[in-house]
């Protein structure tokens, strides 16, 4: 099975695990790590890939983290050095959702499913007044 780690500033992490858990279940293989203004960076760094080896079972790991280019994305690159892992940049609920409940498919398929449902959901809808304005009715 997949393993995961989501990572992500301030309490966002555990808040996704929180929510995907609330979801789909309990989730064994999946570790939420916290990323603060004040952390020790290279404590950080060593915790995300001690994080990495240990919800690895030899079917890959993916590393989720919040945005593309900040600290917790950059911090997660030491622990993906190993063969058959990932990082996925851009973290939202279904994205993660879709993620869980593909840990039993290869690596490049659960990857794949997460990115299609992760883009699948956002999006805009108009409501109320701007709606009759919209369809003119």
């Amino acid at each position: 099975m997949i393993g995961i780690v989501i990572v992500a500033h301030g309490g966002l992490a555990r808040e996704y695990l929180a929510a995907v858990e609330h979801v789909v279940g309990h989730q064994d293989g999946v570790r939420a790590i916290t990323i603060l203004p004040d952390d020790d960076r290279a404590r950080k760094q060593a915790e995300i890939c001690e994080a990495a080896d240990a919800v690895d079972e030899g079917d890959g790991v993916i590393i989720v983290t919040d945005m593309f280019g900040g600290s917790p994305s950059n911090l997660s690159l030491r622990a993906c050095g190993v063969c058959n892992r990932r990082i996925l940049y851009g973290a939202n609920l279904p994205m993660l959702i879709k993620l869980a409940k593909s840990r039993r498919k290869s690596l490049p398929e659960a990857v794949a499913a997460a990115l299609e449902a992760g883009r699948k959901y956002i999006d805009c809808q108009i409501v109320g007044e701007d709606l009759s304005r919209a369809t003119g009715t």
